[in-house]
């Protein structure tokens, strides 16, 4: 009984995480497109959310790369009660680590990858229970880091080309009669990497809940991944969408470039076809580097346009550290939930580390309510000189400026 207790705190806990993702990661999709008025800000996330749902059926490709690719399940013998425990530990402390990396970057609006925050806490926690033969780092290195630095640069190149096309092949037409038309196109480019995001992120926490079932004996490490943990995962990153994590959209959509619709199309475009590339592969690849690498090679791509690079030196350690720093999170919680068991018993450790990860989300929480952004300051012009991303307190709560008709 107490074992199923505590699969199902880590199961609603993995949920958690998938919100989380979808509210993170809203920006990668949509930032563009309400930057530049090409759909209002509750209409894109709404929009998003509905196509997050349904990319989430597409493919479960990446979720079995996390499922089998990371911890190495070979390390336990899931026969013993004491080894399925201490799986469904790392399990539930890797998702605690890429928990609360994704809410403190969202604090300060940095668009980092909640894939690798996800990898990282899993690899710290797996790492503090069986040490690094815990880990499948063949895996790791061929699905997860390697991609992670390949994508950005890929991605920017692709979006600079094409930026630089569009450009060149539109350089007649007049430039507000190519922003309307571009909106347009933007609609569609948006939805498809909502799709694309659908089709990748919401895998992951698929992946992770299915750990969690092998490590409680419920399902087998060869079968297949069931319905209901699909449509779950589905629907949790689908409400985090719609909720919208503005902090992190205004970052994307104001703070690196001042892009128009023909940059933005060009971005999204970009985005969509490297993520569903990636999926279909099975890579577990980071939806932000992606959308970022995308966005700044459109600053790159058009004449005259330029990338804010403190803010992009800004996100670039962000990526560096995610992975490390969600490892250490993974591990003290492993060491947390795992010691508080050993005194007392496996549910007062499990309940630690739940009751430390409710504090600290509270905590967070707490402190995005004094500077909050919204659909009513998203847009608000950057402040270049401090490079600030909540708006200036007086703009807070004032209504975005009006979009013409003609958009």
């Amino acid at each position: 009984m107490t074992e199923l207790i505590i699969l199902l705190i880590v199961i609603a806990t993995a949920l958690a995480f998938d919100f989380t993702n979808g509210f993170h990661d809203t920006g990668n999709a949509m930032a563009t497109s309400i930057a530049t008025g090409a759909l209002r800000p509750k209409v894109a996330v709404a929009l998003s959310a509905t196509l997050n749902l349904i990319g989430a059926f597409l493919s479960v490709e990446v979720a079995t790369t996390v499922a089998k690719g990371i911890v190495n399940l070979d390390e336990f013998d899931l026969s013993d009660a004491w080894d399925s425990h201490r799986l469904l530990l790392v399990v539930f402390a890797g998702l605690i680590g890429a928990i609360t990396w994704n809410l403190l970057t969202w604090l300060l609006g940095i668009p980092s990858s909640s894939s690798h925050a996800l990898f990282g806490g899993l690899i710290g926690a797996a790492i503090a229970s069986l040490g690094f033969g815990g880990v499948v780092w063949s895996g790791v290195v061929s699905k997860m880091i390697l991609p992670a630095l390949a994508a950005p640069v890929v991605a920017g190149l692709v979006a600079a080309i094409g930026t630089f096309a569009v450009y060149a092949i539109t350089s007649s037409v007049d430039d507000r009669d190519k922003n309307r038309y571009f909106r347009w196109g933007q609609i569609g480019s948006a939805s498809l990497v909502s799709l694309a995001h659908g089709t990748n992120d919401a895998q992951k926490t698929m992946g992770v809940i299915f750990l969690s079932l092998v490590a409680t004996g419920h399902i087998g490490a060869e079968a297949d991944i069931p319905f209901w943990i699909k449509a779950s995962c589905a629907l949790a990153i689908a409400i985090g969408t719609y909720m919208g994590g503005w902090r992190v959209i205004r970052t994307l959509g104001k703070g690196l470039v001042e892009i128009d619709s023909p940059q933005g199309m060009a971005a999204e475009t970009s985005s969509a076809a490297i993520i569903l590339t990636s999926s279909h592969f099975g890579m577990a690849l980071s939806t932000t580097h992606v959308a970022t690498g995308s966005i700044m090679g459109t600053g790159i791509g058009r004449r005259g346009a330029s990338v804010r690079w403190s803010v992009a030196g800004r996100m670039a350690v962000a990526w560096v550290i995610t992975l490390p720093c969600s490892a250490l999170v993974g591990a003290l919680c492993w060491w947390l939930a795992h010691g508080v068991g050993l005194v007392s018993t496996d549910m007062v450790g499990v309940l630690v580390a739940f009751t430390v990860l409710l504090g600290l989300s509270g905590y967070i929480f707490a402190e995005s309510r004094k500077a909050p952004v919204n659909p009513d300051n998203v847009n608000q012009e950057w402040d270049a000189e401090s490079d600030a991303t909540v708006p200036a307190a007086e703009s807070v709560g004032t209504p975005a400026p009006k979009i013409e008709e003609s958009r």
